[in-house]
C-alpha cells in the first residue's frame, strides 16, 4: 500500500471497486481526515473510465450541498489520478439492510427526505444521478445522509454524460423504465429510483426481483409490486401513496418536481418525528448497534447544546422584540388610543410561549395528550389528524397551547384547545352531542 498521496498521509484501505481504490487519509496541512478515491493503476489514464473518473470529480466538485459528498481537490501525478474527498464516518444502506431486516417508515422517510433534498439541488443544476442505489448513500454516525458517486451522471444542459455506447448506465435493479429502455431522461427517472430504495428500506426487499419467468428489468417495466404493507405491517398508508407515486411507470405521472416529493415527505414526517431529524437517525443507529451507546449520546447532547445557543439567541431577540412592543402600547396609552388585553388569553399565551422556549432548550423532551371520546371522534391536533379513539397511546406534543378538532360525521364537531407542559400528561374527556336530524333538514331547506 502507498504511503502518501500529495499532502496526505494514507492511514488504509477502506473500499475497493473494478475502478478504484479508496483511502482513509490525513490532509496534514489543514490536520483533518479525507477519503481519497484513487484511479487503479491498471486503468490507463486516457481510457473512457479514467475519463469517468475526471468528470466524476468534476459534477462532485460543482456541488456544495449538505447531502452531497463534498470533492476537495483533484490530483494527476504521472500515471496516476486521485480524487480527494469528505470523509464520513458513517454506514450506507446497502450495509444497513444488511444489519435489519427493514427499518422503520420515518427511518426511511428521513433519508428519503434527505436524499431528494440532494437530488432537488443537482437537478436545479441540471444534472441527474442515474445510480440511486442503496450502496450510493451513507448515514454518518452525526445522521447526517450522504448522495455519493456521480459517476454516470447526467448533465442536461450539454447532453454529456460518462457513458459510451453499449456501456452500461445504472444498476438494474433500481433503473427506471426510461432508463431500460434509453430513452432521453430527465430528474424524473432519479425519483423512480429513490422510491424503489424507499420501498426497500420499509419493507426488506426489492419491489421487483427476477424470476424463471421474467427478469428483473422486465418486472420494471410490465408489472406491478406487492405492496409494501402486505410484506411489513406497520408500513403506512400515506407512505405507501408517496412511493406510489415515486414508482409511476410512466414519468408523466410521477411527481411534477423533485420538491414536490419533498414536500409530502416533510408532511409525512412533521407529525410522526417532533425532534431533529439527524438526532432520531443518531438515535437509530444507536439502537441497531452501528453506534456506540456513549458516541450516540455525546453525539446528541451537542446536539442539544447547539439548538440550547441557538434557543437563547431567538429569546434575545424576543426580549427586545418585547421591548418595542411595550414601547408601543405606552405610546398608544400617552396619545389617547385605546387597546383591550384580555388578561386570561395575554397570561395564557404567555405561558405557552414560555413552554416552547423551554422545549427549544431542550429538544428532547415532550409533554403528552391523552384523549377520551364518546363515543368516537378522528382528533386533529393543530389542523393535522394525529389519532382516532379509542386509542390508549398517548400522543407526543411539543409544549405550548394547540388546538384540538374531535370529528364524527353524525355527531357535532367539538374545539377546544389545550396548554401541553413538559413532561406532564394531559387528559381531554369529550362526549360528543348527536345531531338533530329536524335542524339538519330545516338547514338544508334554508339553503334551498
Amino acid at each position: 500500500m502507498i504511503d502518501r498521496i500529495s499532502n496526505c498521509r494514507i492511514l488504509g484501505e477502506i473500499g475497493s471497486g473494478g475502478m478504484a481504490v479508496i483511502y482513509k487519509a490525513v490532509q496534514e496541512p489543514l490536520e483533518r481526515l479525507v477519503a481519497i478515491k484513487a484511479l487503479k493503476p491498471s486503468i490507463a489514464l486516457d481510457s473512457h473510465f479514467a475519463v469517468r473518473f475526471e468528470r466524476e470529480a468534476r459534477f462532485m466538485a460543482s456541488l456544495q450541498h449538505e447531502n452531497i459528498i463534498h470533492v476537495h481537490d483533484l490530483i494527476k501525478n504521472g500515471s496516476s489520478m486521485y480524487i480527494i474527498m469528505e470523509y464520513v464516518r458513517g454506514i450506507d444502506l446497502y450495509d444497513l439492510l444488511e444489519r435489519a431486516s427493514h427499518v422503520p417508515a420515518e427511518i426511511a422517510a428521513i433519508i428519503g427526505l434527505q436524499v431528494a433534498r440532494a437530488l432537488d439541488y443537482a437537478h436545479f443544476r441540471g444534472l441527474i444521478h442515474r445510480d440511486i442505489k442503496p450502496a450510493n448513500i451513507i448515514i454518518s454516525y452525526q445522521g447526517e445522509v450522504k448522495l455519493m458517486d456521480f459517476g454516470i451522471a447526467r448533465d442536461e444542459s450539454t447532453g454529456r454524460d460518462l457513458t459510451e455506447t453499449g456501456t452500461g448506465v445504472g444498476t438494474p435493479s433500481y433503473m427506471s423504465p426510461e432508463q431500460i429502455l434509453g430513452d432521453n431522461l430527465d430528474f424524473r427517472s432519479d425519483i423512480f429510483s429513490l422510491g424503489i430504495v424507499l420501498y426497500q428500506l420499509v419493507a426488506g426487499s426489492k419491489p421487483f426481483v427476477e424470476d424463471g419467468a421474467r427478469s428483473v428489468m422486465q418486472k420494471i417495466r410490465l408489472d406491478r409490486y406487492t405492496a409494501p404493507h402486505r410484506l411489513v405491517s406497520t408500513v403506512p398508508r400515506s407512505l405507501e401513496r408517496i412511493l406510489a407515486r415515486c414508482m409511476e411507470k410512466s414519468p408523466a405521472n410521477r411527481y411534477p418536481t423533485t420538491q414536490a416529493l419533498i414536500d409530502d415527505l416533510m408532511e409525512f414526517l412533521t407529525a410522526r418525528v417532533p425532534i431533529n431529524h439527524n438526532a432520531r437517525l443518531v438515535m437509530y443507529l444507536r439502537d441497531l448497534g452501528v453506534v456506540e451507546r456513549e458516541e450516540a449520546e455525546q453525539t446528541l447532547m451537542k446536539g442539544a447544546a447547539r439548538s440550547a445557543r441557538s434557543a437563547n439567541r431567538n429569546h434575545g431577540l424576543m426580549q427586545r422584540a418585547w421591548l418595542v412592543n411595550g414601547s408601543l402600547f405606552l405610546a398608544m396609552v400617552l396619545s389617547g388610543g385605546y387597546l383591550q388585553i384580555s388578561n386570561g388569553r395575554f397570561s395564557q399565551e404567555s405561558l405557552a410561549y414560555a413552554e416552547q422556549l423551554e422545549a427549544e432548550r431542550q429538544p428532547f423532551r415532550r409533554g403528552f395528550l391523552k384523549v377520551v371520546v364518546d363515543p368516537w371522534a378522528d382528533v386533529y391536533i393543530d389542523g393535522q389528524l394525529a389519532a382516532t379513539t379509542p386509542t390508549a397511546s398517548p400522543i407526543a406534543l411539543t409544549p405550548g397551547k394547540h388546538y384540538i378538532n374531535f370529528k364524527n360525521p353524525y355527531y357535532i364537531e367539538e374545539k377546544t384547545h389545550v396548554v401541553i407542559r413538559l413532561n406532564k400528561t394531559e387528559i381531554i374527556e369529550v362526549r360528543l352531542r348527536e345531531q338533530d336530524p329536524a335542524a339538519s333538514r330545516s338547514t338544508k331547506a334554508s339553503a334551498l
